[in-house]
């Protein structure tokens, strides 16, 4: 089975200083660490919600450290510093529009202000890029009604094949697509 590459990128002014400690980042490492079973090199990094700052650590996890998933946390909502969406979007070839609806739409059976928040994926050469937002209680809620198709569109643009513990999240694929892992 691959090893595969996982970039985490935290979205927070307050935690990047030191205010708070980050615990959207490390929820997101908890549940894909119970959801997959495949060995997994993390890339991670909290830094201030600033465009620049975005947009080069997403094409460093993306171009330098190969990443097959990238996911960030923070920086979706409409606050004038929340810019997370608009910098993944300059770093894609292609945006998954669908991801951020998917989102959205489960969020609002808890919140009625999922409405506000923005969102998105897309896809960086054989990188996969979903955005989450930075509250820790949503990741898992936004998280899992999309992760089932994560690991087949990650196929579909040439990533590393990811396995997942069929138990605790069961992705699809369909019958015909090949396992490249085995």
């Amino acid at each position: 089975m691959q090893k595969i590459k996982i970039g985490i990128l935290t979205l927070s002014d307050r935690a990047s200083n030191g205010v708070y400690e980050d615990k959207s980042g490390m929820a997101i490492k908890e549940i894909l660490n119970e959801w997959i079973v495949n060995e997994i090199e993390y890339f991670y990094e909290i830094i201030p919600d600033e465009f620049d700052l975005i947009k080069q650590n997403l094409t460093k996890f993306c171009d330098e450290f190969d990443c097959d998933l990238i996911v960030t946390t923070g920086g979706t909502g409409p606050a004038l510093r929340d810019v997370t969406p608009e910098a993944t979007e300059v770093v894609c070839d292609k945006m998954m529009p669908g991801f951020g609806e998917l989102m959205r739409l489960e969020s609002l059976k808890y919140v009625p202000t999922a409405i506000l928040s923005r969102q998105t994926a897309g896809i960086r050469n054989k990188s996969f890029i979903i955005n989450l937002p930075g509250n820790p209680k949503a990741i898992r809620e936004c998280l899992e009604p999309v992760f089932p198709a994560i690991p087949y569109c990650i196929d579909l643009i040439g990533g590393r094949y990811i396995k997942t513990d069929e138990t605790k999240m069961k992705t699809f694929r369909p019958k015909h697509a090949i396992k490249l892992d085995e």
